[in-house]
């Protein structure tokens, strides 16, 4: 049984093992694969592995051989599901191991908004505190989260989770989502319509998934619905955002912040607007990209691969 790796740097560079898949079959790890070099590396596989790497219906009709894809991800759009089920090869993702990371950098950012400790401490090693006449200084808005409402878009494992460590700051939250479970055992918890969240939250954390429905939720009409206070967390789905649209808000002061982790195009263009935005916090993906995530993933890949081959699949698409 050989398995092929197509872009195994991300989930792996260098700091794990990939002796579990080892032990599963004959292992090619490739650390990128360009859309062109897939069916060449990909010939004789039985099993591929992708994390980014696309699977058009072009591609997987051109490996004959194949009989399973892994994602090493949760989100598969990348594969053509539809071509993938007429060939009868399995698909399965790996879900859930990344809340807790995910959860973590969304409030790393939105406490840097807050707070903005980097810039303070920046000032401070530059001598600003040295020179300063008073005990302390800042000068950047400082914002304290007890009391501001958190409104949430999409609420499933990892939105419900973000409202568990916003209400411990103390947050009301509202939530809006395609399905609406019951929270009861949530104290000021509040079902809103998406428009009714957009104009009454100070924070809005998107934990969607991107699909037609959703892509560019984020526009200069719900821009528009929002406080001029409030402050805009993504680490869901660059194609969420419209990004020159929030650009314009935030130079225009329409709102107060935003912190993104995810982009439309990953790399973006060098132009991409939002480089040039007000109080606009970027980091490159890296949500679920703590070791310890990593780890899950890597471990759950393996696992996914031994069910198959015992006919017992798991996380199946």
């Amino acid at each position: 049984m050989k398995i092929v790796v197509l872009d195994g740097y991300t989930l792996n560079p260098g700091d794990l093992s990939w002796d579990a898949l080892q032990t599963l079959g004959d292992l090619v790890v490739h650390e990128r694969t360009s859309e062109n070099e897939i069916v060449e590396r990909a010939a004789d596989a039985d099993m591929l592995l992708t994390n980014k790497v696309p699977l058009s219906a072009k591609v997987i009709n051109a490996l004959p051989k194949l009989k399973y894809i892994g994602v090493t991800a949760t989100g598969y759009n990348i594969i053509d599901m539809a071509c993938a089920k007429e060939r009868n090869i399995t698909v399965t993702n790996v879900p859930g191991y990344s809340t807790a990371s995910v959860v973590q950098l969304t409030f790393s950012l939105l406490l840097e908004l807050c707070y903005r400790t980097q810039r303070h401490s920046d000032a401070v090693m530059k001598g600003k505190w040295s020179a300063n006449p008073d005990f302390c200084f800042w000068d950047y808005p400082l914002t304290e989260l007890s009391g501001k409402t958190l409104g949430i878009i999409g609420f499933g494992s990892i939105g419900q989770r973000v409202a568990d460590v916003g209400a411990a700051f103390g947050m009301p939250i509202l939530a809006s989502s395609r399905t609406q479970t019951d929270q009861s055992h949530r104290k000021n918890f509040q079902w809103v319509t998406r428009e009714e969240l957009f104009a009454q939250a100070d924070v809005i954390s998107l934990h969607c998934p991107f699909t037609p429905e959703t892509e560019n939720i984020i526009n200069a009409q719900t821009l528009s619905l929002m406080k001029p206070a409030a402050k805009l967390i993504n680490t869901s789905r660059g194609g969420l955002v419209n990004a020159l649209d929030l650009t314009h808000a935030l130079n225009d002061e329409r709102i107060s912040g935003a912190g993104l982790d995810v982009l439309a195009t990953e790399p973006p263009p060098a132009d991409n607007p939002l480089f040039k935005a007000k109080n606009c916090i970027i980091t490159p993906h890296i949500a679920w990209a703590t070791k310890e995530a990593r780890l899950r993933l890597m471990d759950t890949v393996a696992g996914n691969i031994k069910a198959f081959v015992e006919g017992n699949p798991l996380n199946v698409l």
